[in-house]
């Protein structure tokens, strides 16, 4: 496997604490960091591509039910603050 050198910079995200919850328990279960999760994930979505196996596909619904996770796609772009 090549490595590639890059350079991360700090940034300020807001994201929906559910979502966040998921995605942390995501990474645990793949031995990665939270932003190795996202920067893979964003990788995968700019090519057109699946992020995720069948059975990580699996593993995540159960963690969606587990922290009440019930958003999806179609919420996408339409989530307000109260």
């Amino acid at each position: 496997m090549v490595t590639t050198e890059i350079e991360r910079i700090q940034t300020g995200v807001r994201l929906e604490k559910r979502l966040v919850k998921v995605l942390k328990a995501v990474a645990e279960l793949r031995d990665l960091t939270f932003g190795d999760l996202l920067e893979g994930i964003c990788l995968h979505a700019l090519e057109g591509k699946a992020a995720f196996s069948p059975e990580t596909l699996t593993n995540i619904e159960k963690l969606k039910k587990i922290y009440g996770l019930d958003l999806d796609a179609s919420h996408s772009h339409q989530l307000s603050e109260a």
